[in-house]
Order: structure tokens, then C-alpha cells, then sequence
């Protein structure tokens, strides 16, 4: 008979940043949003936007929409870890929820830009995890922006001429992802995640998991 348990150990852990960043079109709020459904240890650090909401969109679910004045105060008081004007608009991440999560051992997701994403790696490195998703082609990146027809023709317009600026910044993130299959992008996506939560160095409960191993006397029967 096995002298194994069906116990689970639990080791303390400091919890991490996925930061997920891509052109507009390229599919990372879909990944995202299949990777917060399937992992009930990751929580949506919401963003606050001046943007206009889109038909498909929830306010306090997708992003907290707010008026430029809100805005503007939030960011000159400090309350933004992170903020950038996009096509336009103003996005930010509010500071508090974010440093609760961090204290509680908790893992967040961060759906922002490359902007916002070089401003958490200088602020909180060692937490951050920084993943890019680039499309197969450009043609096929027009594409979904046509299929998702929430934008006019205008605007489809300037995402695409601003997304090759933004995929310019691909060297600063730690992976990369290309989607030209949704099913491996989320896959790749999971495996990511699941060997950042086993790194040493985000474990500080190790050294007492290890201390208690060292000392530990078997008994033998």
C-alpha cells in the first residue's frame, strides 16, 4: 500500500500580473476572457476608459467608464498605477484594487496596451508577466476588425494604422503568442500561467514548506 496522500499542499505565494497586450483585432480579449472563465484563480483588474461603450460591452465588468474630468483627477491624484491615451481615449488601472490583490497572494489579469504594460514592469517587475499576441498576417487582422463590426469604417482604419506602431514593442514582453488558431493561443496561454504560479521565486512559503521537510522524522513502522 502506498504510503502517499490525496491531500493538497498549500505553500504560500505571492500572486502574480498576467499582462496580456495586442494590436486591436488580434484576439486578446476573447483569450482572456476564456482563460477568466476557466481559472477561478484569476480575477480582471478592471480598467477605468473615457472610451465610448460598445454594445457588447458591460460598465464595471469590462471597463469602469468615466468622464475625462474623473479621469484627469484620478490620474493627478495618484490613484492610476498605470494609465495611457489610446486612439484618442484615456485608459487607466486604479491603484487600490491592485494592491489588495498583491497582499492577498491573488493572480490578476491586465487587458492594457503596451503603454500600460511598460509602466507596470517599471513599477512591479518581479510580479509582472507580460504576454504579447500578434495576428498570422495583417490581412487577416483587418478581417476580424470588419467581422467584429462594432467599429466604423474610420476607426477600423486608424486601429490598423497605429497596430504596426504597437507591434513594434513586441521585444518587451516575456512571451509571445501568435493566434491563428483561438483554441493553441488559449492553450499556450494556460501553460504560461501554470508555470508561473510553480516559480520559485513567487513562493515565498517555500521556505518553510522546505524547512519543515528538513525536520521532519519519519517513522518508521
Amino acid at each position: 500500500m502506498s504510503g502517499g496522500s490525496s491531500k493538497n499542499t498549500t505553500i504560500q505565494r505571492r500572486g502574480l500580473m498576467l499582462v496580456i497586450s495586442s494590436p486591436s483585432g488580434a484576439g486578446k480579449s476573447t483569450i482572456a476572457r476564456n482563460l477568466l472563465e476557466s481559472d477561478i484563480g484569476l480575477s480582471l483588474s478592471v480598467s477605468v476608459t473615457t472610451r465610448k461603450r460598445r454594445p457588447s460591452e458591460i460598465d464595471g465588468v469590462h471597463y469602469n467608464f468615466i468622464s475625462v474630468k474623473e479621469f484627469e483627477r484620478l490620474r493627478d491624484t495618484d490613484a492610476l498605477l498605470e494609465w495611457a491615451e489610446v486612439h484618442g481615449n484615456y485608459y487607466g488601472t486604479p491603484r487600490e484594487p491592485v494592491e489588495a490583490a498583491m497582499a492577498e497572494g491573488r493572480d490578476m489579469l491586465f487587458d492594457i496596451d503596451w503603454q500600460g504594460a511598460l509602466q507596470l514592469q517599471e513599477k512591479m517587475r518581479a510580479d509582472v508577466v507580460a504576454i504579447f499576441i500578434l495576428p498570422p498576417t495583417m490581412t487577416e487582422l483587418q478581417s476580424r476588425l470588419h467581422r467584429r463590426a462594432e467599429d466604423t469604417a474610420e476607426v477600423i482604419a486608424t486601429r490598423l494604422n497605429n497596430s504596426r506602431a504597437e507591434i513594434e514593442h513586441w521585444r518587451e514582453y516575456d512571451y509571445i503568442i501568435v493566434n491563428d488558431d483561438l483554441q493553441h493561443a488559449y492553450e499556450s496561454m494556460r501553460s504560461i500561467v501554470s508555470a508561473e504560479r510553480l516559480r520559485r521565486d513567487r513562493r515565498p512559503g517555500l521556505f518553510d514548506f522546505v524547512r519543515g521537510l528538513l525536520e521532519e522524522t519519519p517513522v518508521i513502522s
